[in-house]
């Protein structure tokens, strides 16, 4: 369900001149939500688009990703062409601006349209007084947009635009990839669906389509569509016979080697795509679902009853099992630990907003918590998958490091996988490598 944080209940700076809510107005109002209170996209767009039509939402969301997608080159952009800040209050006035920019930059819409929209936004606005400002300052990017881009190509922030941090991380790790990683960041990602085997298969739903799709290599249920869409209104949605998932995503149940009737436990389950996988792959599996809260695991039942599945859904923290588990051990663990998500930014513009560098030793934190207290909960022989969408090695290969002196009965397993790069440990997928998002994999086992 959309949430909804304190301090949101604001009437918007930038107040529609009419009921009809416009585009534009909205995606300001989401940008604001994101950028000064924090909240995510995934909550603020469903919460704040509901009054918009099909068609506006698809275009206000357009705006929304490709302002958070390039805020930072935006940003520096807008400090060029005016001689000085605009005051914290009229933020909303900035965002106008970066919308406009971005229009005028990235897409197909008209440089007339773009300027007379966004200024006719700021007149029909209580910040009329902006109008003439946000004329100039547009109609100035128009005639020196050349010489503008030029003088920000030495500034690899915004070049790339991420936050510094980010981008010295990943030269850190990735001396060789860390470009291709950034740009691959801001690339729109691809729409994949995982075909539910248990209700067709990929090619038998390839033929009910009517929009143009492709199988992909890497992942034998997925099938990736050639334009965005409501998938809602796709054949057979209702009936589950298909999720979306991005196909990094879907390893994650196939390297598990799942036999009927085992009994597996998938740690910090939501929102259940995973899960639902390994159902497909396994009807018989004995699923526990675990997640910190019951209004994630909310969202676990939705995905389940859509597909015609069931698991036993218990409300915990990965971190103290001993307050939820019942002592029967389990035969595989999926560990989906929460992680900087820096392997899922081009789905996710707003992290590289959200998230801050002294997140990272915070999450390393967590993660051995949780690694360390959920692996007693495993059979002698069993097998346990731990998984980050993260491209950082801090959260990853070094942190199976760590745990393998932590933990004398744990061995490593060989991934045999063609997709990613392999690893001292685990495997890494890079963000766009075939067509993935960036994931990490690493398959322990346990001695005894």
């Amino acid at each position: 369900m959309p949430m909804t944080l304190p301090g949101l209940c604001w009437e918007p700076p930038i107040k529609p001149h009419n009921k009809k809510a416009d585009a534009r107005n909205i995606s300001v109002q989401v940008l604001l939500a994101v950028l000064d209170e924090g909240e995510s996209l995934s909550s603020a767009i469903p919460r704040l688009t509901q009054s918009l039509s099909p068609q506006d939402k698809a275009f206000a969301q357009m705006l929304i990703y490709g302002v958070l997608r390039w805020h930072v080159r935006l940003q520096a952009l807008l400090a060029q062409l005016m001689k000085k800040s605009l005051k914290a209050k009229d933020h909303d006035v900035q965002l106008a601006l970066l919308l406009g920019l971005y229009q005028l930059m990235d897409t197909r819409v008209p440089d007339y349209a773009s300027v007379d929209a966004t200024v006719s936004m700021i007149r029909k606005s209580r910040k009329k007084w902006a109008a003439g400002m946000v004329n100039g300052v547009l109609r100035n990017f128009i005639r020196q947009k050349d010489a503008l881009l030029a003088a920000i190509e030495h500034d690899s922030e915004a070049r790339y635009s991420h936050p510094q941090w980010i981008i010295h991380q990943l030269q850190q790790d990735w001396p060789e990839q860390w470009q291709q990683i950034l740009d691959a960041n801001n690339s729109q990602a691809p729409l994949v669906l995982r075909i539910n085997r248990q209700k067709i298969s990929p090619d038998d739903y390839l033929q009910k389509l009517e929009l143009s799709a492709s199988k992909l290599d890497m992942a034998e249920d997925a099938l990736m569509l050639e334009q965005a869409c409501d998938v809602t209104n796709l054949p057979g949605y209702q009936d589950g016979w298909f999720s979306v998932q991005d196909a990094g995503a879907q390893q994650a149940a196939y390297l598990l080697d799942l036999q009927a009737g085992q009994k597996i436990l998938d740690c910090c389950a939501a929102p259940g795509g995973k899960t639902g996988h390994m159902l497909e792959l396994q009807p018989t599996l004995q699923v526990t679902a675990m997640d910190i809260s019951d209004q994630r695991l909310m969202r676990v039942q939705e995905n389940l009853e859509r597909l015609e599945f069931s698991a036993e859904l218990v409300a915990g923290d990965a971190q103290s099992p001993d307050d939820w588990w019942d002592g029967e051990l389990f035969d595989g663990i999926l560990l989906d630990v929460p992680c900087s998500a820096s392997g899922v930014i081009r789905r996710h513009p707003d992290i590289k907003s959200l998230r801050r560098a002294d997140d990272i030793a915070q999450l390393v934190e967590v993660q051995q918590q949780i690694l360390k207290n959920i692996w007693p909960l495993l059979k002698p022989g069993g097998k346990l998958l731990y998984v980050t969408c993260s491209v950082f090695k801090a959260e990853n290969e070094n942190q199976i490091s760590w745990f393998l002196q932590q933990a004398p009965d744990a061995v490593e397993l060989d991934i045999h996988a063609d997709f990613g790069q392999k690893r001292i440990h685990g495997r890494q997928i890079f963000p766009g490598q075939d067509l993935m998002d960036g994931f990490y994999y690493s398959l322990l086992t346990k001695t005894g």
